[in-house]
């Protein structure tokens, strides 16, 4: 039997892994454990056992339950695992490692979450940070864990965090001193069991805020509008389709600013290289975190005229006899799919499926049923996804076996003026370790096919 008290860290992945170094290098004895086999890196388990802890893998975990006083969940393991389970009944807290963050943490923080847009809206907030005059980290469900990326921040510098569901699951006391919630539709459900789960989980970012700190919601969104009432934040609106007295808003095709008396025009949508109304709605989230973060509006203009986008987001990747080709892996729920369709103007050829999360289709395939000129399906989901596209009435439907196949598939089938899109509705497990991986290989058959 271990005698001392231990911190155990269940998971090796990035943010196991990192969350156990950062401890470590704070001389805490941890156990950092996974299930499987897995090769880490050897530098973390000399530090690990250097500071009185070690790595284990594939043995009973319960001996060293017993002398741990700590439980730090991964966040691609949920809240509620069996272990998770155990260890509360044997009296031992459990959070995740964005709680253990911002215990390490204590400067100031942004914090972002929504089913869709998060990593597009904290980069853009990330790059709009870059020009004050005080650190600033970008990290969470993007990059690194965020106890690796806050390390050598201070007490006035910032920390930009994507937040999913899968991490607010596991926080107990974060407090953000700006919150942004996008958007929530139906996505995880396989994990969260039910959709009051998943909204719960989402509403942990503003849980322990007050009336200090800023909670900015999307007006434009029934959900989200739901959590005004169950705030103590000081509460500002976004809106794509509402003139807003007060709050952030579009008006004529520019993004306006109306807080504290002051009108501040920022820029026209069309000044921006990125496109679609989810980026517009990314845009006005981003801009709202940076102007009460303190980020100058001429800053803010900038970013907004010179951003690019995020790589597996509507990311062009080249034309092939004069039809574009566009990457959107990062697409993994229907209503990220639906939001892709609606950036076009019809003739797409739409590429899709995956692992299914079991999300409702029937938006989406009425979409679907608009905009695309033939629907090639794949992977684990593709039967369900084939049964709800014949019952929106969706026509050339193809069903392949490979990630191969689809993309030549749309080849042989795409001229002017179509579009050929990858945006799965569906995360990447059934054939990918991530969806990066499953925009890269995208990426790289279209180039096969351009020589």
């Amino acid at each position: 039997m271990i005698e001392n008290k231990y911190i155990f860290v269940y998971g090796a992945g990035i943010s196991g892994c990192g969350v156990a170094e950062v401890l470590a290098k704070n001389e805490k004895q941890v156990i950092l454990f996974d299930d499987e086999h897995k090769q880490i890196d050897a530098a973390l388990v000399f530090m690990l056992l250097q500071s009185g802890g070690k790595f284990v893998c594939q043995q009973d975990p319960d001996e060293y339950l017993q002398a741990c006083s700590l439980v730090i969940i991964s966040p691609g393991i949920s809240i509620n695992c069996p272990l998770a389970v155990r260890a509360r009944n044997m009296g031992i807290e459990v959070i995740g490692e964005v709680e253990e963050a911002y215990r390490l943490y204590k400067g100031k923080w942004i914090g972002i979450t929504g089913t869709n847009g998060k990593t597009t809206t904290t980069t853009l907030v990330g790059e709009m940070m870059q020009s004050l005059p005080v650190k600033t980290k970008v990290g969470g469900n993007i990059g690194l864990a965020i106890s690796k990326e806050a390390e050598g921040l201070g007490a006035d510098d910032w920390l930009i965090a994507e937040l999913s569901s899968f991490q607010l699951e596991g926080v107990t006391t974060l407090k953000p001193n700006i919150a942004l919630i996008l958007n929530v539709t139906p996505d995880h459900i396989e994990r969260h069991g039910n959709m009051e789960n998943y909204i719960a989980a989402k509403a942990n970012i503003f849980a322990q805020q007050t009336r200090e700190d800023i909670l900015i919601l999307n007006h434009d969104d029934k959900t989200v509008m739901q959590f005004a009432e169950k705030t103590k934040s000081t509460v500002c609106y976004i809106s794509r389709k509402r003139i807003l007295g007060r709050g952030i808003f579009l008006e004529d095709g520019k993004f306006i600013i109306a807080c504290g008396g002051k009108r501040i025009v920022v820029c026209a949508v069309s000044d921006m290289k990125i496109f679609g109304s989810h980026n517009e709605e990314n845009a006005l989230g981003a801009i709202a975190c940076a102007y009460f973060a303190g980020v100058a509006i001429d800053e803010i203009r900038n970013v907004l005229k010179t951003f690019q986008g995020v790589e597996h987001r509507l990311e062009y990747v080249m034309d092939i006899g004069g039809v574009p080709y566009y990457n959107d892996s990062k697409a993994t729920n229907p209503d990220s799919t639906i939001k892709a369709l609606e950036s076009f103007p019809g003739h797409v050829i739409l590429l899709a499926g995956g692992h299914d999360k079991m999300t409702d289709l029937a938006p989406m395939m009425k979409l679907v049923k608009e905009k695309t000129d033939a629907l090639i399906l794949l992977g684990e989901a593709k039967q369900r996804f084939y049964e709800a596209a014949l019952a929106a009435n969706v026509k050339n439907i193809y069903l392949v076996d490979s990630f191969a196949d689809a993309v030549n598939k749309a080849h042989e089938l795409a001229e002017k003026p179509q579009v050929v899109v990858l945006s799965p509705a569906c995360s990447s497990y059934d054939m990918f370790e991530n969806f990066p991986q499953r925009g890269r290989v995208f990426k790289d058959l279209v180039h096969q096919l351009a020589k």
